[in-house]
């Protein structure tokens, strides 16, 4: 659900990567290709389902605790802190680029193909290669469409309306995380830099992944 504009400010600074860890990426960490975990939703087994979604250039689908498992593996072995899921506010910010329009490039949807892989049917469609749409403005890239991504916010839909105007963290506890930016199954408004859904932490979709934040200084 969304709600009205709502600004904040994000005080501090940090760098966010360009693209979603690809299955490559995860495979080289963790030794195994994230299709391999449990995969409950009948969609998974739709004819040319599984070969669509794996290929090494292609997002990492997995669940929000799927994610943080990642990060802490990378953490570990670079010997820091320093990765984390966007909070999102930050998401939101880098999506939007410092624009008040429905997606960062303006209001016109009928330019959303040279930017967002989007509107696939379930058993044609499957999510794409990284990078191969318009980067935005900040040279992010899949910012709309191709997959959901896992933001570190627990969900609720009136947050923003009482939140701290800096640096918002999201609700201290809940049931479901938020995720953002629309997939390539999403219809309507599903790729609004607004659009954002929930679910629970454990639900491992084919259509949602996780891009890296690291803070700076």
């Amino acid at each position: 659900m969304e709600r009205p504009q709502h600004e904040v400010a994000i005080s501090h600074d940090f760098r966010i990567s360009r693209n979603e860890v690809t299955q490559a990426q995860w495979r080289r960490l963790m030794g195994e290709n994230p299709y391999s975990r449990d995969r409950s939703s009948p969609y998974y087994n739709l004819p040319g389902m599984a070969e669509r979604i794996t290929r090494p250039n292609h997002s990492a689908t997995v669940s929000w605790l799927d994610a943080q498992e990642f990060i802490a593996t990378l953490n570990a072995a670079e010997g820091g802190p320093d990765h984390r899921l966007p909070t999102e506010a930050e998401w939101q910010y880098t999506a939007r680029t410092g624009t008040k329009t429905r997606h960062y490039f303006g209001d016109d949807s009928n330019l959303l193909s040279r930017h967002a892989w989007f509107g696939k049917e379930f058993d044609a469609g499957g999510h794409h290669p990284v990078a191969q749409k318009t980067q935005n403005p900040w040279g992010l890239y899949d910012i709309h469409g191709n997959v959901w991504e896992w933001v570190q916010d627990w969900y609720s839909a009136d947050y923003y309306a009482e939140s701290p105007a800096t640096d918002p963290q999201g609700p201290a506890s809940g049931s479901e995380r938020v995720v953002r930016g629309g997939s390539w199954h999403s219809t309507g408004n599903g790729w609004r830099s607004a659009s954002r859904r929930d679910y629970p932490p454990d639900y491992r979709g084919i259509s949602i992944s996780f891009r890296l934040v690291r803070n700076i200084g």
